[in-house]
């Protein structure tokens, strides 16, 4: 791949991050200033400011996610739109008036500093050289996906009984969903060019239904939940946590569902690296949130 654009797919993604995080800064403002009584959807759905948050969230943000996924591929994507990380922690503090202790701001970054060797790692996959109609592929596909449906279920009734870990499970959740769209995604490009390619089979039209219904599912379950949890949980605190899944999950893409391998001892150093900060940066914020939780 020419350096010129590989280099615009990473700022592609980097952008798509900024833009992702500036929309859920907004939409948690809009929360915030919600009275408690009110019905939280109902209520959402007729602020325009909110409706602009989720546009700048979902409309601009996944415009830029899906062009630098087409570019730089599916498994480093999401590693650097986390990069909004660091818009996600200015607007808390600015825009917000969350303040961060010591232990949350270095979580944060140990998180971006994760996020980074994630990318560094080169796990690309060229969407275009590969055959996702093949049966084998789907099936791991599926089993993916009903593996992380399973989880988010797992937590919702979690969540419903132990109220202390309410705000976690459900931005976990909200995590998962996102999971689920940086999972069809791919199949949705590859199935839009090939249907207005040379190559457009019924297969291809079909697989484009299932992942427009799983792509648009999957985000609406992301915006409830997380807006769920953003009446009692901060932002700042929150993001990191539902960015865990979103992170973790493009290894089961590249390796159990694409196969890829990696050619490099540095690729896997990196790679293991990057999702054990990950881990410890969220095991931080997370005891932080249940402890703020016991204590009101």
């Amino acid at each position: 791949m020419d350096p010129i654009i590989y280099w615009l797919g990473v700022l592609l993604a980097i952008l798509g991050g900024f833009s992702h995080y500036s929309g859920l800064i907004i939409e948690k403002y809009v929360i915030n200033k919600m009275p408690a009584e009110l019905k939280l959807m109902k209520t959402l759905i007729r602020k325009p400011l909110w409706i602009f948050a989720i546009f700048v969230r979902f409309g601009i943000g996944s415009l830029l996610f899906i062009f630098a996924q087409i570019i730089i591929g599916p498994a480093i994507t999401p590693g650097l739109m986390a990069s909004g990380l660091i818009i996600l922690a200015i607007g808390s503090i600015k825009i917000l008036g969350e303040k961060l202790n010591y232990k949350e701001i270095v979580a944060i970054f140990i998180m971006i500093l994760a996020i980074s060797f994630i990318g560094l790692s080169g796990l690309s996959i060229e969407i275009s050289e590969e055959n996702l109609l093949d049966a084998a592929f789907l099936i791991r596909m599926f089993t993916s996906t009903s593996i992380l449906v399973l989880v988010a279920i797992i937590f919702q009734i979690i969540q419903e009984k132990i109220p202390r870990f309410k705000v976690i499970l459900l931005a976990l959740i909200s995590g998962l969903m996102l999971s689920l769209n940086n999972f069809w995604i791919a199949p949705f490009i590859w199935a839009v060019i090939h249907m207005f390619g040379n190559s457009f089979f019924i297969e291809t039209f079909l697989l484009f239904l299932v992942s427009s219904v799983i792509l648009i599912t999957a985000n609406i379950f992301g915006v409830v939940k997380m807006s769920q949890a953003f009446r009692s949980g901060k932002a700042s605190f929150l993001a990191p946590i539902q960015n865990v899944p979103v992170q973790l999950t493009p290894s089961i893409l590249y390796f159990f569902v694409f196969l890829m391998t990696i050619s490099t001892i540095i690729s896997i150093l990196l790679f293991i690296l990057g999702i054990a900060l990950i881990i410890s940066s969220s095991f931080i914020l997370g005891k932080r949130q249940a402890e703020i939780e016991q204590i009101s």
